[in-house]
C-alpha cells in the first residue's frame, strides 16, 4: 500500500477514494507532482489541477481495460442487452454476464466506485481552495463552475449504479443512495438517501449554471454552460421532472448543429465534431495504447480483444431499422466490414460495430464522446411525450430525419410514442454509456431474448457467454454491490442486498 504526505498533490489522480486507503496507480512523471500550497494558491495553478481532471477521464487506472470514464461507459452498455460479446474473450466479461456485479470483491464494482470518487475528490480539492486563491474573479468563477459540474457528475454516476432508482411517485426517495462527499477528508461517511443525493447534485449544477454564464471554452474537453444545461437535463430525466428536462435540453443544444450522415459514418473519433458538446481528445503524447477507448470499442485497431471479440449490436435492435438509416451502416451484418481496414487475423462475427474507429490498426487513439446534442433532442422528445406535448414528435423528427431522410414524422402519442423514442435512443447512443442507466431509470427488465415481432428470430447473444438473458425490473441486482474493501475501511456504509 502506498501512502503520500499531504504536501504533495497528484494532478491527474487523487490519493484516496472517500475513506478507503486504496492503492494508487501512478504515472510517476515529475511534472505531475507539485507542492500542495503552490498548486492551490493561484487560479493559474488551479487551472492546471482542473486540466488534470480533464485528462483523468481517459487515462488508465488499475486494469488495462479500466480507462477512466471511457471504461465505465463500456461497463454501463455491456451490462445491457444492446452490446453483444460473440465469444467469451472480452474484457468486462463478468459485467456482461452480471456475475461481477453480484460480487463485492469484484474489481468490476470497485473500478467505477474508485474512478468517480477520485474525480470527486479532485474537484473538492479545487472547490476548497478556489475562493482564497490569488487570481481574478472571472477565473475563479470558471474554475469553480467546472469543478462543481465534475462533483455533480461523479455523484450522479455513482448513485445510478449503487443506489436504488429515483421514483418521482414516491417522494421523498428515502431509499439508500451513496455517501455524499463535499470535502477532502477521510471521514467515514454513511450512505445518504437517494433524495439527498439528487438534491446535492442539482445544487451543484444550479450553482455552476450561474458561474459559467459568458464563459467560452477553448475546446470540448472543458465544461461550459451548455454542458451544465445538458447535465441538468439528464438529471431531470432520471427524476422524471419532464418540464426541467425538456427546457434544459433545448438550451443545451443551442449553437450546435447535427452532424452530416457522412460525418456520422466516419468513426466517432473526433471531439471537434459539430454535435459533440463534451468529449476527451486523446493526445498522441498521452495515449495509453492498449488501454485507450479505441483499443476496446473500435473495430480496426489490432488488439487481442478487438481481433478476437469485437463488439456487436443486438441483432433484434439493428433489424428494426431500415437501410436508409445511416446508423445501420456503422454495423456490419455479415461482419466483413468491406469499407474499413482490418488486420488479417481479425475474427469475423455478424453485426459487429464500426461506430468507433481508431486512427489505424496500430494506433488505438479515438476521442471519447460524453455528451452530444442528439441526446438533447431525445431528452426533449421523451420529456414532452410524457407531458403530452404535441411537439414531442417534432423534436424526434428533427433528429431522425437527419439520420434517415426517408423517416416519416411519427403520429403516435402516449406510451407508443415513448416506446418509439426509446428505440431510437438505443440505436443513437449505442456504445456511449447509457443502456444500463436507461433500463434502470425506466424500471425496465433486461431482455436479451428480444421481441418475437422482430424479423430475426434468434438472439445473437450466446447463452454460454451472456449467461443472463432476463433480469426483472426491480431485481436487487440493479443495485451494484459496494466494494468490500470500501466497507472494511468505512463500516458506516450499509451493503446492498446480495
Amino acid at each position: 500500500m502506498k501512502t503520500f504526505k499531504i504536501k504533495f498533490l497528484l494532478v491527474v489522480l487523487s490519493i484516496l477514494s472517500l475513506s478507503s486507503c486504496s492503492e494508487d496507480f501512478l504515472v510517476k512523471k515529475p511534472t505531475e507532482f507539485v507542492d500542495y500550497a503552490s498548486a492551490t494558491s493561484t487560479t493559474a495553478n488551479l487551472y492546471s489541477l482542473l486540466n488534470g481532471i480533464h485528462r483523468s477521464l481517459y487515462i488508465r487506472y488499475e486494469g488495462q481495460n479500466e480507462t477512466g470514464i471511457a471504461g465505465c461507459m463500456q461497463q454501463v452498455d455491456i451490462a445491457g442487452e444492446d452490446v453483444v460479446f460473440p465469444i467469451s474473450n472480452g474484457w468486462f466479461l463478468t459485467v456482461y454476464n452480471w456475475t461481477g456485479l453480484n460480487n463485492e470483491n469484484s474489481q468490476d464494482v470497485a473500478f467505477p466506485y474508485r474512478t468517480f470518487y477520485r474525480i470527486n475528490r479532485n474537484a473538492n480539492t479545487i472547490l476548497e481552495n478556489v475562493d482564497v486563491a490569488t487570481g481574478s474573479d472571472a477565473d475563479k468563477k470558471v474554475i469553480k463552475g467546472q469543478a462543481l459540474l465534475y462533483r455533480a457528475f461523479a455523484h450522479f454516476q455513482l448513485v445510478q449504479l449503487y443506489g436504488k432508482r429515483y421514483d418521482a411517485t414516491a417522494k421523498p426517495n428515502t431509499q439508500l443512495g451513496i455517501p455524499i462527499a463535499l470535502k477532502v477528508s477521510n471521514d467515514q461517511l454513511p450512505r445518504s438517501t437517494v433524495e439527498e443525493v439528487y438534491t446535492q447534485i442539482n445544487k451543484d449544477i444550479d450553482d455552476a449554471l450561474v458561474l459559467l454564464v459568458g464563459y467560452t471554452k477553448p475546446n470540448n474537453s472543458h465544461l461550459d454552460l451548455r454542458v451544465a444545461q445538458g447535465l441538468k437535463a439528464r438529471v431531470a430525466l432520471v427524476q422524471q421532472n419532464w418540464p426541467v428536462a425538456s427546457a434544459n435540453a433545448i438550451l443545451a443544444r443551442s449553437g450546435k448543429s447535427l452532424m452530416t450522415n457522412a460525418a456520422y459514418a466516419s468513426g466517432f473519433n473526433s471531439y471537434t465534431n459539430s454535435e459533440w458538446m463534451w468529449g476527451s481528445f486523446v493526445n498522441e503524447l498521452q495515449s495509453e495504447s492498449f488501454a485507450n477507448f479505441g483499443a476496446y470499442m473500435s473495430r480496426n485497431f489490432s488488439s487481442t480483444v478487438i481481433r478476437s471479440c469485437p463488439k456487436a449490436i443486438f441483432n433484434k435492435l439493428w433489424d428494426q431499422f431500415p437501410a436508409t438509416d445511416v446508423r445501420t451502416t456503422i454495423f456490419s451484418k455479415t461482419g466483413q466490414h468491406p469499407n474499413i481496414t482490418l488486420v488479417s487475423t481479425a475474427v469475423k462475427f455478424p453485426y459487429t460495430s464500426q461506430k468507433f474507429l481508431a486512427v489505424s490498426t496500430g494506433d488505438s487513439r479515438c476521442d471519447v464522446p460524453y455528451m452530444r446534442i442528439a441526446e438533447m433532442y431525445l431528452i426533449e422528445a421523451e420529456a414532452k411525450a410524457w407531458m403530452g406535448d404535441a411537439t414531442a414528435s417534432q423534436a424526434l423528427f428533427t433528429l431522425i430525419s437527419n439520420r434517415n431522410p426517408a423517416y416519416v414524422k411519427s403520429t403516435a402519442t402516449g406510451q407508443t410514442l415513448v416506446n418509439e423514442i426509446y428505440l431510437h435512443r438505443r440505436l443513437e447512443l449505442w456504445g456511449e454509456g447509457f443502456r444500463f442507466y436507461d433500463l434502470k431509470r425506466t424500471n425496465s427488465a433486461l431482455n436479451r431474448v428480444g421481441p418475437t415481432t422482430v424479423p430475426a428470430t434468434t438472439s445473437n447473444h450466446i447463452s454460454s457467454v451472456a449467461l443472463e438473458f432476463n433480469i426483472p425490473a426491480g431485481d436487487k441486482r440493479w443495485q451494484w454491490l459496494f466494494p468490500r474493501a470500501e466497507i472494511n475501511a468505512n463500516p458506516a456504509i450499509v451493503q446492498n442486498p446480495n
